[in-house]
């Protein structure tokens, strides 16, 4: 499996994304650029120019039309996937630090920080998709301030109104946008932050990544933990491979104690979980410092790790990946 090096940012990677079909992906990093890049030979289709501090997230709608990116410039920001064009730009007093696509792409939220007197704020925009998407609503549709611990990730469920949000405390909780009241929430969710959530392709489950070293299943509807996945490393990436039963995470030490230890004991490595058996069934080197994300192909054919070193790695998977047999004989029906 011989990885493509997409050598597109200077500085380290923020956040990956396949868009819906899986021939885009977009990267972005703390050298204010997104990135799009062709996914089967790696390259570069294009950039996002525009913002004037680190993106800190970014993701696109079904239909490859829209993009959104948050930053470090405070900025929320709606980009043409085709042409590179901003076509808007929503203007917060603190950094945008996640944001998401509804599932009928109608609505996107965004996390706000909690910064300087502010507080931590989720709010959700309505887009309007008709004409060339440059007359956006300045106002957010819904509004709200978490009560306690500041959000660090979110993603719609497949319940309308419904959000997931990962927490610095390291819980998992479920908000209902249009009151802002929290409907459910697992406090025990993680020991220390949550760095990632990625939801499953019906969205009845998803996977999230701690700095407690661990990344776990949950069920979307009761936010249970399904299954527990234990490394040795604090980890900032995990995600679901379709069609088979893996899930992928990447981490590694922080930036600064890197320099201490040698690239074995860094643990930079990707490494895949069977989702079913909770045992690690193998890994992935590469990168020369922390793993900062990961994303699948919509199709399970590849995936793509982005790292502190500001390399993005696409590997394809081999034929072999596809014959293994992870519960023996058995075969899984879709």
């Amino acid at each position: 499996m011989r990885p493509i090096l997409l050598q597109g940012h200077e500085r380290s990677l923020t956040q990956l994304r396949f868009n819906s079909e899986g021939d885009l992906l977009f990267s972005c990093s703390k050298d204010h650029i997104i990135n799009v890049w062709f996914s089967h030979n790696g390259e570069r289709l294009g950039t996002y120019e525009g913002h004037n501090g680190t993106v800190w997230t970014i993701d696109t709608d079904s239909q490859s039309r829209f993009l959104v990116s948050g930053s470090a410039d405070n900025e929320l920001r709606l980009w043409n996937v085709s042409d590179g064009k901003c076509l808007y730009v929503w203007e917060f007093p603190t950094a945008v630090k996640r944001v998401a696509f509804s599932e009928d792409d109608e609505r996107v939220v965004c996390i706000t920080e909690q910064r300087m007197g502010h507080q931590c704020v989720i709010r959700v925009f309505k887009l309007n998709r008709d004409g060339d998407g440059t007359a956006q609503s300045l106002e957010p549709e819904h509004m709200f301030s978490p009560i306690g611990s500041k959000a660090t990730v979110c993603a719609f469920t497949y319940t309308p109104n419904l959000i997931i949000t990962g927490h610095e405390s390291g819980k998992i909780a479920l908000f209902d946008v249009a009151t802002g009241t929290e409907v459910l929430n697992n406090e025990r969710a993680h020991m220390d932050v949550v760095t990632d959530l990625q939801l499953s392709t019906d969205r009845s489950y998803f996977v999230t990544s701690s700095k407690d070293k661990t990344a776990r299943i949950h069920d979307t509807k009761t936010l249970r933990v399904l299954k527990t996945f234990t490394t040795e490393t604090p980890l900032n990436s995990a995600a679901l491979a379709p069609n088979k039963p893996y899930v992928l995470v990447g981490g590694g030490q922080e930036a600064m104690q890197v320099t201490t230890t040698s690239l074995r004991q860094g643990k930079f490595e990707t490494r895949f979980w069977h989702k079913v058996f909770e045992e690690e069934v193998g890994r992935v080197k590469g990168h020369f410092g922390p793993i900062n994300t990961i994303a699948v192909h919509p199709a399970g054919t590849s995936y793509a790790s982005g790292g502190e070193d500001g390399f993005v790695r696409v590997h394809h998977f081999e034929e072999s990946y596809f014959r293994a047999k992870p519960y023996g004989d058995l075969q899984l029906e879709d």
